[in-house]
């Protein structure tokens, strides 16, 4: 057996460990027996149960289609926006969703934190793979087209930045009583995205144009009030 398959036979078993028990009830010697090889061999793949877990999320996403639609989106201001969006919107419905998989692995992330960081590590690892490119490759078409100003630092440390303000915002409302109420404002999602993308550097007008109409008249208040 070749090593690509016997890496895929392994992922195949996690996938049912991890489905049937859960992260904390799933161990490398479950999936090892679920895959018919010792724990040896299985190490020589996989390191861990993080990097077990953690490629498989990988593996989810690049098999998600609107996520492979919006990777292959020419980089641009549109596509920057839309990034932002998507985020914005699967974290904050985190919550909502019937299937708890997704608040599970929310929670799994915030205690990596306070742990040993592994599967932090290696998930956004993963994440800086996928998406980082297309992040980087749309600023500077945003840039270019002056719908964002210029950014002196590591243009990537402005998703991570985008990205942990809206996990902690998922984090606030994942107790059956959310944590904060954010004034009950009926469009969180909106004023996430306007906040996470006035900070990535894009100007009012380019917000305004690429989220929408409601948006737009949001903006030129804005920009009214501040004229005032």
């Amino acid at each position: 057996m070749t090593s690509d398959l016997r890496r895929q036979l392994i992922l195949g078993a996690a996938k049912r460990c991890f489905a049937r028990h859960g992260y904390t009830g799933t161990t490398t010697k479950s999936v090892a027996a679920a895959a018919a090889i010792s724990e040896a061999l299985l190490f020589k793949h996989f390191p861990s149960k993080a990097a077990l877990y953690a490629e498989i999320l990988s593996d989810e996403c690049e098999a998600d289609p609107a996520f492979i639609e919006l990777l292959e989106r020419e980089p641009s201001t549109a596509t920057l926006v839309e990034v932002i969006r998507r985020m914005v919107g699967h974290f904050l419905h985190i919550a909502d969703g019937p299937d708890q998989e997704e608040a599970q692995r929310l929670r799994l992330m915030a205690t990596s934190h306070l742990d040993d960081g592994e599967f932090a590590r290696l998930l956004y690892a993963k994440i800086e793979t996928l998406i980082g490119a297309a992040f980087v490759g749309s600023l500077e078409r945003a840039v270019a087209a002056g719908d964002a100003r210029p950014y002196a630092g590591d243009p990537l440390n402005l998703f991570w930045f985008a990205h942990h303000a809206v996990m902690t915002a998922a984090l606030t409302r994942l107790p059956a009583t959310p944590c904060l109420a954010y004034g009950k404002a009926n469009d969180l999602e909106r004023q996430l995205c306007e906040f996470l993308l006035r900070g990535i550097g894009l100007n009012d007008a380019a917000i305004a144009s690429h989220l929408g109409r409601d948006q737009a008249a949001d903006a030129g208040k804005a920009a009214i009030a501040e004229s005032a």
